[in-house]
């Protein structure tokens, strides 16, 4: 395995990461603003990153980019 392919499937893994973020950030600020407690927006944001982040590598792996 050469050095820029570890390098392509780090910045891949990184951006996976960074869209799953911003995802998870919009569904707890939406949450919040419905009107629920903190506490349940942070596990609804938390619960929006896994799932995000779990297809985000279903489809890189399917890809063979990881």
């Amino acid at each position: 395995m050469q050095i820029q392919s570890v390098v392509i499937k780090l910045l891949a893994l990184a951006l996976a990461a960074m869209v799953a973020l911003c995802v998870a950030i919009v569904a707890g600020v939406l949450t919040r603003l419905t009107g629920v407690p903190v506490a349940q927006a942070v596990l609804d944001g938390g619960t929006a990153f896994g799932g995000t982040l779990a297809l985000a590598l279903a489809v890189l792996t399917t890809l063979k980019i990881l």
